[in-house]
């Protein structure tokens, strides 16, 4: 990984794989040779906001540097009134975030994931508009208001895109796309009752017969370049692991779907780690 650049884009949930992986190239050890480098990617919080947008950290021994962009919904997102942002966003979803167009070219390890944000409720909280070919969404592309069309719509123009910059020799980044994670609320949902801190050990339930992984992000890669980071069904084991209740600053229900730390988070990683090792000796072997 020496002189490698390893770039996590998603939600809160890639935010959280990162962390995972800081923490375990660190060994948890605060005097790691580490330096914050997210000024050289625009990573920088604007005037207002709660935090910025990521982080990019590198490791001065390697000059191996791990970064996480949010971008829940991998395409762009653009203001629809510039001099008023609370106008809301033409969400593009036949375009990739500018964050992955403009720094594509300097990342060895793509790791991409989207999925919990892709609902009717998160869209209009957020004021995204979605838009197809420069335009709102219309009869035209009516199918796409359905939310699993829209993310899978979404998905093959981002990995139809990525296939031409590898094509046009842009970039040589290897890509995984993890599928997505699973909630585990019972007995109602977040804002219902539904609740997770009722399970001390791993699931023991059969799952035969259930989906071993993300739907919509196998049909994706059945057609593109790139590799699933299949985290779904042995995450599905872990209900028991989620922060539950005992998020801080808890407000409305039970936090089931993010995970605590040491855990299932690592494993991922561990994962995430060989299928880049087998990437590697992939490429090695005449």
């Amino acid at each position: 990984m020496k002189n490698r650049v390893v770039a996590f884009i998603g939600d809160s949930l890639g935010r959280e794989q990162f962390q995972s992986l800081m923490c375990m190239l660190t060994g948890g050890n605060d005097e790691a040779q580490v330096e914050d480098v997210s000024e050289s990617y625009g990573l920088v919080k604007p005037p207002g906001a709660k935090r910025a947008e990521g982080t990019a950290q590198r490791f001065t021994e390697t000059n191996t540097t791990i970064l996480f962009y949010w971008s829940v919904t991998l395409c762009e997102l653009q203001p629809l009134d510039p001099s008023n942002r609370s106008a809301g966003f033409a969400m593009h979803l036949d375009k990739p975030a500018t964050f992955l167009q403009k720094y594509l070219k300097g990342v060895h390890f793509l790791v991409l994931n989207t999925g919990q944000h892709w609902n009717a409720e998160k869209l209009a909280s957020n004021k995204w508009v979605m838009y197809a070919d420069n335009k709102p969404i219309t009869t035209e592309h009516e199918f796409l208001k359905d939310m699993d069309a829209a993310r899978n719509f979404t998905l093959h123009k981002i990995m139809s895109w990525l296939n031409n910059q590898k094509q046009e020799n842009a970039t040589k980044a290897h890509v995984f796309l993890r599928s997505i994670s699973p909630i585990h609320f019972h007995g109602g949902q977040w804002n219902s009752g539904g609740r997770c801190d009722n399970a001390s050990d791993p699931s023991k339930i059969n799952m035969t017969g259930r989906a071993k992984v993300d739907p919509v992000m196998e049909s994706v890669v059945s057609v593109a370049k790139a590799q699933v980071l299949n985290i779904t069904y042995i995450s599905q084991f872990r209900d028991e692991a989620h922060i539950s209740k005992y998020m801080p600053r808890q407000q409305i229900g039970q936090d089931c779907l993010h995970c605590c730390f040491p855990g299932v988070l690592d494993v991922w990683n561990e994962f995430f780690y060989a299928m880049i090792v087998w990437s590697a000796m992939k490429e090695n072997t005449p």
